[in-house]
């Protein structure tokens, strides 16, 4: 049976599988730990109060990178290259969602714009994070070797996700909620597209990787197609629609320190 427990498992069976998946995910929570950085440090005087909070933010990112590769290190594996294709941050900086690297590399104020964009950006992504967290966690939160790191990883994206519904809606209410909804509109569907093309890619290198018979690949890129018909049609709204979290304030503190070793 083709499910998503099923399809973790193979992949946390195997050493080679398990050395891409990790590495894959450290790339991409470097990256945003860098990104939250230069965002924290260029953020407009009229919006400084957000400084620490993106801040946060960028440190839960960079514990998330030491995570996956704590986790390498205990099988003693060590990262290996990250194929561009499977490169979900860059791939999404390339279709012109949220803020251009080149502009966060400036040592120039950002706008109150940017910063809409910025959490507009951000309250999608985080979305999709969190989604897959919770499928993660749901199968595989108590497995002796992954379960501790998924439980923690999945706890911060879900305050991430809580900080950028509260941050848009209080932005909205200075007045910038027009702009939000088009711009949260214009990143939901840019990353349905990016997270299919990446899911595409991902399931090939693992496919090939993992041995997979020609039919199985099939059947798991016709799946993620027909779920990006799904989001394309109408359940990408889910990463638009904003609401007060239960969770307030919740980047208010300091980053915990992760050990998994």
């Amino acid at each position: 049976m083709l499910s998503a427990r099923s399809l973790f498992q193979e992949i946390v069976d195997s050493d080679e599988a398990f050395q891409l998946f990790c590495s894959i995910a450290a790339s991409g929570e470097a990256q945003g730990g860098w990104e939250n950085a230069r965002i924290a440090a260029l953020v407009p005087p009229s919006l400084s109060g957000l400084a620490p909070k993106i801040t946060r933010h960028g440190a839960d990112e960079d514990k998330h990178g030491r995570i996956f590769d704590g986790l390498l290190k205990k099988r003693g594996l060590s990262p290996v290259p990250v194929p561009p294709e499977t490169d979900y941050t860059m791939l999404l900086e390339r279709s012109g969602i949220g803020l251009a690297h080149d502009k966060l590399r400036r040592d120039e104020p950002l706008s109150e714009y940017d910063i809409v964009v910025y959490l507009s950006h951000s309250r999608v992504t985080e979305q999709r994070a969190a989604d897959q967290m919770d499928m993660l966690v749901r199968h595989f939160g108590d497995h002796p070797e992954v379960g501790k790191a998924i439980r923690m990883i999945s706890n911060d994206e879900d305050n991430h996700l809580a900080y950028c519904h509260e941050e848009l809606l209080r932005l909205a209410r200075a007045g910038h909620g027009r702009t939000i909804q088009r711009t949260l509109r214009e990143c939901a569907l840019a990353e349905i597209a990016v997270y299919r093309d990446v899911s595409l890619a991902v399931m090939d290198h693992m496919g090939r990787v993992l041995k997979w018979p020609r039919a199985k690949s099939a059947v798991l890129a016709a799946g993620i197609r027909a779920l990006y018909a799904y989001e394309r049609a109408g359940g990408w709204r889910r990463m638009v629609t904003l609401s007060m979290p239960e969770r307030l304030g919740a980047l208010g503190g300091r980053a915990e320190t992760a050990s998994v070793l």
